[in-house]
């Protein structure tokens, strides 16, 4: 991209504090420059100052802007959409910063790369909102990030980790709600995982404790109970349920066509009836075995995944409330 993409923060106000002298060093026999920051320099806020400089987009601008980009290619055009969309990093990163109670700014900088990937891969004649696509890029990229640094020790290399990662403590929660004892056997067939990786995931996540009621930082104002999403589905959280599966009857649709009348047959009869007719059932009507109908099932399965996976990002998280 252009230069204009490294950010610059604005100059200080008139009546900032004095200008600081750069300290020059020599290193290796070259001279550095370096300039020491003020005292109470908060790198987040800076950074969140510099975020809202930039304006939002109308929708009309966006689908005028992303066409453009979808068709030259061009980097400015690139820039106004990345810098349009960085309060939406923003406001994803701080849903997850429950699980890292860290540097949020780690967060908002995998968000931004997923970001700018998501604009990469965005076809505006979908009849799909940048903002909605973009989320799943973004949530993705922060994912993949607290996964991979969670105690220096990756704990989501599979999908057991994951689903116990995300959903461990939320079951152990509800099994207490309704009287039950919460333990790794009950957890293991709630959650369809082994009791061995219940037993693991909670060993790597048992020492990190933090109360929610502690103050964000020294002297703050703010909580971190305060930056938890919500549990109670939201009005955006409806209509985005609303329009992921809008989006994967649309790419239903386009799957059917690359079917032969056979797969046609077994995916309307078997895998998307309400009410499936047996494999031998199936291969009467087509003068095969109940062997052979097996086995077109199967690699229909698999394509169908493909397919959905290389079109809807994070596929594998959605599906569930896609398929209810």
């Amino acid at each position: 991209m252009s230069d204009k993409q490294e950010v610059e923060f604005s100059q200080p106000a008139p009546d900032a504090p004095e200008v600081l002298e750069p300290e020059i060093d020599e290193v290796g026999g070259e001279e550095t420059v370096t300039l020491p920051l003020p005292a109470e320099f908060d790198p987040l806020q800076a950074y969140l100052r510099e975020a809202n400089r930039f304006a939002l987009l109308t929708p009309e601008e966006e689908k005028a802007l992303t066409i453009r980009y979808r068709e030259t290619g061009d980097k400015e055009v690139a820039y106004k959409l990345i810098t349009s969309n960085l309060r939406l990093v923003i406001k994803i990163a701080l849903e997850f910063q429950k699980y890292w109670m860290k540097n949020l700014l780690d967060l908002i900088q995998e968000g931004n790369i997923g970001l700018m990937q998501a604009i990469k891969k965005f076809d505006p004649y979908r009849g799909i909102k940048l903002s909605y696509y973009a989320s799943f890029w973004i949530k993705a990229y922060i994912l993949k990030f607290i996964m991979d640094n969670w105690k220096l020790v990756k704990i989501g290399t599979t999908q057991a980790q994951r689903k116990l990662f995300y959903n461990l403590k939320r079951e152990k929660e509800k099994l207490r709600a309704m009287g039950y004892e919460p333990g790794p056997k009950l957890l293991s067939d709630v959650l369809q995982v082994r009791e061995e990786d219940v037993v693991e995931m909670e060993q790597r996540l048992g020492e990190w404790e933090l109360s929610l009621d502690a103050p964000l930082r020294n002297g703050s104002d703010e909580y971190h109970k305060n930056f938890l999403p919500a549990t109670d589905p939201q009005v955006e959280e409806i209509l985005a349920d609303a329009e992921l599966k809008g989006v994967f009857r649309r790419k239903l649709a386009e799957f059917r066509t690359t079917l032969s009348d056979k797969e046609l047959d077994i995916l309307d009869s078997r895998l998307l009836a309400e009410k499936s007719l047996t494999l031998q059932e199936i291969g009467a009507r087509h003068g095969v075995s109940r062997e052979r109908v097996r086995q077109i099932e199967g690699r229909l399965i698999k394509k169908l995944r493909q397919y959905l996976r290389s079109e809807i990002p994070d596929w594998e998280e959605h599906r569930t409330s896609v398929l209810d």
